[in-house]
């Protein structure tokens, strides 16, 4: 209780961005808290300067200084949203309270969005533990329900409520552009990819639920979080960075085109690269970056700062080469260095492991997944410090040298 008063209070007085509070905010109370970005995008190629190693995601894009506060963050993640959007994914639409209603049909949270004449519904099932609560929430991504593919035992023995999403309510898996629910309300919006429709609508269920109230719904709107594997992994990591409500992402096996840094993985073998990925997930303008990756002016590890300084954690599969997790590794461990900026690196983790199925954790990753969920969704005093479990990217071999970082990454401070 002590610890939901000081993050409401936290919340209440976060306009300020005082970096002398005693408590970086665990969770926001908006969608975006960023400022409207002020970046000239550049479309043609040869304009575009060749960035090789990844861009440093704290440097301002008028190369004025580098963000090392709270609020001089929150203007550089507007930049990285907007590139982000403008070069990957087109602009995520917004939606006024207005626009939003939502009500129980049985467990069944039904929420309507209406934009002019028509309508879109999203129905989700939300199973909620017995008691009063209210209750920190799990969304699970994907076709196993609540909790994802992420074991369910592990929720079942925690006061944890969840909730499933059914992506195919926005989008189809491989949509058809102008064919699907969401072209529905946005009928001159069919050009954006998927990564920017599935957030959107994992947004209006947090949307649903705050309009519901927590007297109605019994969860507690700042322990909410999202999880997805493979490509679902990838729809919770962009859902996290663009939607700061989100208290904890917990991106499982993402592979490229999620934590995975493109420039990266052009480096790796046959892996999911920016030419080779699926492009009804993204703008299909982006494939024009295929063989040029090193302009392309963001990169992912700048998609996964985009979560701090909420928590986050990538988990890893190495029996999987398309997942390109050294790619992972390095873009994570890039990724990071905004966590540590900001003083709360402790909310930041990597697990990377071989020897299981694809999106079937295993219980050797378990200890790390419960440590996030008890210290972030339960509010437990837990020291999540110093997780980046990596062996094979991190150790020298008789066959391999350690990845080398720094490379990457000049722009960091060589430890």
């Amino acid at each position: 209780m002590k610890l939901r008063n000081s993050l409401l209070m936290v919340m209440a007085t976060m306009c300020a961005y005082s970096q002398a509070q005693d408590v970086m905010p665990l969770v926001f109370d908006k969608e975006n808290t960023a400022p409207e970005a002020c970046v000239p995008y550049v479309d043609d190629l040869e304009k575009l300067p060749s960035i090789p190693g990844l861009p440093d995601p704290l440097l301002f894009a008028d190369g004025s200084g580098r963000a090392q506060t709270l609020k001089e963050w929150e203007r550089r993640r507007g930049e990285i949203l907007g590139q982000l959007q403008h070069y990957e994914i087109g602009v995520k639409p917004t939606v006024s309270q207005e626009q939003v209603n939502a009500y129980f049909d049985a467990d069944t949270l039904v929420v309507d969005v209406t934009v002019g004449n028509e309508t879109l519904t999203l129905r989700s099932t939300l199973c909620r533990p017995e008691g009063d609560g209210p209750f920190p929430l799990l969304i699970g991504i994907g076709f196993w329900g609540g909790t994802g593919s992420l074991p369910k035992q592990i929720f079942d023995e925690r006061p944890i409520a969840t909730l499933g999403y059914n992506f195919t309510q926005v989008t189809s898996h491989t949509q058809k552009r102008g064919e699907e629910p969401i072209n529905k309300i946005y009928p001159d919006n069919i050009e954006i990819g998927s990564y920017s429709a599935w957030p959107w609508g994992v947004s209006r269920i947090i949307d649903g639920l705050e309009k519901l109230g927590t007297e109605v719904t019994k969860i507690d709107m700042s322990r909410i979080a999202i999880t997805g594997c493979s490509f679902a992994g990838k729809m919770a990591l962009f859902s996290g960075a663009m939607d700061e409500r989100i208290a904890l992402t917990i991106a499982q096996e993402p592979g490229g085109g999620g934590a995975a840094a493109w420039r990266v993985s052009e480096t790796l073998g046959n892996v999911e690269t920016l030419g080779r990925t699926n492009y009804s997930w993204f703008l299909e303008s982006m494939k024009r970056f295929e063989n040029d990756v090193d302009k392309l002016p963001v990169d992912h590890h700048e998609l996964t700062a985009l979560v701090a300084p909420r928590a986050l954690i990538v988990f890893g599969n190495t029996d999987f080469e398309w997942l390109a997790d050294e790619s992972g590794y390095v873009s994570s461990m890039a990724a990071k260095e905004v966590w540590k900026t900001l003083g709360v690196a402790d909310r930041m983790a990597i697990s990377v492991e071989g020897g299981h199925g694809h999106c079937q954790l295993p219980e050797s990753q378990w200890p790390e997944l419960k440590m996030f969920v008890d210290k972030f969704l339960l509010g437990k005093d837990v020291d999540t410090r110093g997780i980046e479990i990596a062996n094979m990217f991190r150790q020298k071999t008789k066959d391999k040298e350690p990845v080398d970082v720094q490379k990457w990454m000049p722009w960091a401070e060589k430890k």
